[in-house]
């Protein structure tokens, strides 16, 4: 199994994943997340809260992060998100691209589609852990 697939199996075995429902598309450097927003996922004025775009922006830059770093778990240091339109229903796309890397940090930008219309941006930085890959529930 090639670590894109071993992601990606990863990924969708995430207890938090059997909630949100999402797809993940991996690719050296970048990471497509596609999630269907709902309204159980919706905030009190009926719109996506704060929680979906995060996920889905991190989620995006997280895997373009892994992507790259095939022997430990990355995670994530710090992650700013920019909401720009609401979201109600329907399918949202986050692109995750890594802009910046040295050999412990990265750094890693996502944006966040629905409906053909940018909802959100983010960035974010990203370090090398001391946890085996391998280890990681999910993983091979």
């Amino acid at each position: 199994m090639s670590h894109f697939e071993a992601l990606k199996r990863m990924y969708v075995s995430a207890p938090i994943n059997q909630f949100f429902r999402p797809t993940i598309h991996i690719e050296e450097g970048t990471a497509v997340v596609r999630m269907v927003v709902r309204p159980d996922m919706h905030h009190a004025a009926g719109a996506a809260h704060g929680a979906v775009y995060f996920k889905l922006l991190d989620d995006a830059a997280f895997f373009a992060v892994q992507s790259l770093v095939t022997d430990v778990f990355a995670l994530t240091s710090t992650f700013q998100v920019h909401l720009l339109a609401p979201m109600v229903e329907g399918e949202a796309t986050a692109t995750g691209t890594v802009v910046h890397q040295s050999k412990r940090l990265f750094i890693a930008d996502s944006v966040l589609e629905m409906g053909g219309n940018i909802v959100a941006r983010g960035n974010g930085t990203f370090m090398r852990s001391a946890i085996k890959l391998e280890g990681v529930a999910g993983y091979k």
